[in-house]
């Protein structure tokens, strides 16, 4: 008889969710499926709103790339208003990217996957967190921490705000970048490339366990999409898609505004996120974010990050193995030091023509910019005023599930035989989604058929009226 083996929640992601094993006849693994189970409604609330206020709000989807939802949106304003924005602007932008990159990839890796690439993935659960690290390797947590903070102290300075940028708008920046804060930022960078050589160093000494322990999974063929600029080069602002082959050869490039063409969500009636296929893959699969991006493009004026990019990939031209997400996002972190760098280093960086004003003059705007995990793509549809008719939000986690579920369910067929199990075993399934470090926040909509019931009570308790929505 066939069983089902269910694991909720799925622990160390962002947001809630389950996954849900299903085995044949015989006790094989037939299928894993990832199901999130929370509901926020963004694109529905935001109807009616001045497209003026969607950066600020859609910085408040998610507590860690509060900045790439606010770039993107930005993006999106920028062309409703049909403008360029100023180079300083263009540039203050990009740096503010590199560091969210900082923000979020020292969390995932420090935080939420190192206690099973540290402490092992069999190791008990009861100390296999980020308690357990801090006990055993409270060095290891507290560089975390740090590396973290530099990123968030270089976005304050330049963005404003504490958590949530508050400089980021449509027509480019709300403030200049003055020469002192440059040089409170580039006072952070050495820092921040010891603590990533550090990370870097840590998941070499544990990265042969790791994958031994994880076996022989994650492997599989797919395209792989980024944004490269005008050069050809890696860029996480601006520039066009990209589709790039397992195998490296480029297969489309098209601009942000015809990601239509390349890109359909479909709705699945067991989660409330909405995955997304591609019409250039006959399974429709592909992968996005810092694994993505390293096998989309080389990276300009890094030579660090690009000598452990090549170091990655042993002279192919992709890897296609799941299980060096993680290392990508080390190369990523190192990239973006590097770059913030070389962007400092330009005197137009302090320039303080920061925006452009101008009326409504399209009504339909796409934004697109590469956030810590992928992809991230804001498309808006406003009316003559301004206020907003359509809102569609797709991210990384969106364009990666089929991937994730790919990825889960072989893991799982590796590990669970005849239907037996080990806590162990479905650490490692819950590692699979832990390599692409889902953010589920943003990724939820409103369509399924989970439904969401609303009830009116009274102050005794007695339910007055019930609503299923």
């Amino acid at each position: 008889m066939s069983q089902t083996i269910t694991i909720s929640p799925v622990t160390r992601i962002e947001g809630h969710a389950g996954i849900t094993i299903h085995l044949d006849d015989s006790g094989r693994v037939a299928v894993a499926r990832l199901h999130v189970q929370e509901f926020r409604g963004f694109e529905s609330f935001c109807l009616g709103r001045p497209f003026w206020e969607m950066p600020a709000i859609t910085a408040r989807i998610c507590g860690i790339c509060p900045v790439s939802h606010a770039l993107a949106s930005a993006k999106a304003g920028d062309r409703l208003l049909g403008i360029d924005v100023p180079p300083a602007a263009r540039k203050l932008r990009s740096l503010l990217s590199l560091a969210q990159l900082i923000l979020s990839h020292s969390l995932s890796f420090f935080h939420l996957s190192a206690p099973d690439i540290v402490l092992g993935l069999d190791a008990d659960p009861a100390g296999r967190n980020i308690a357990g690290l801090s006990r055993n390797f409270p060095e290891l947590i507290r560089k975390g921490i740090r590396l973290r903070q530099i990123g968030q102290e270089i976005v304050n300075r330049v963005a404003g705000g504490q958590l949530h940028p508050e400089r980021i708008v449509p027509g480019g920046m709300g403030e200049p970048l003055l020469p002192e804060q440059r040089d409170e930022v580039a006072n952070l960078l050495p820092e921040a490339l010891q603590l990533v050589r550090y990370a870097l160093a840590l998941w070499q000494e544990h990265r042969f366990r790791f994958l031994e322990e994880m076996g022989d999974v994650g492997e599989f063929s797919s395209l792989f999409l980024g944004l490269v600029g005008d050069d050809g080069y890696l860029d996480h602002a601006s520039g066009r898609l990209r589709f790039v082959a397992a195998q490296g050869g480029i297969v489309a490039e098209l601009a942000p505004e015809s990601y239509a063409d390349a890109i359909t969500e479909i709705v699945s009636s067991e989660s409330y996120m909405k995955a997304t296929t591609c019409p250039f893959s006959e399974d429709g699969l592909y992968r996005v974010g810092p694994l993505a991006r390293l096998n989309v493009a080389h990276f300009s004026d890094a030579p660090l990050a690009n000598r452990e990019r090549e170091a990655l990939l042993k002279g192919r031209r992709t890897t296609t193995s799941s299980l060096d997400y993680h290392h990508a996002r080390l190369i990523e972190m190192l990239y973006a030091i590097e770059k913030i760098g070389h962007i400092l280093s330009d005197p137009a960086i302090c320039d303080s023509h920061v925006l452009d004003r101008a009326e409504v003059n399209h009504q339909e705007g796409v934004g697109v910019i590469e956030a810590p995990r992928g992809t991230l793509i804001h498309h808006y549809h406003v009316d003559q005023h301004g206020l907003l008719t359509g809102v569609r939000l797709i991210v990384a986690t969106a364009h990666n599930s089929l991937a994730m579920e790919r990825t889960i369910t072989a893991i799982a067929q590796r590990h669970i035989v005849a239907g037996r199990f080990t806590e162990g075993m479905l650490n490692r399934v819950e590692h699979g989604i832990r390599l692409y470090d889902p953010c589920l926040s943003c990724a939820t909509h409103t369509f399924g058929r989970l439904g969401m019931t609303v009830s009116l009570q009274a102050p005794d308790g007695k339910v007055l009226d019930r609503a299923s929505l």
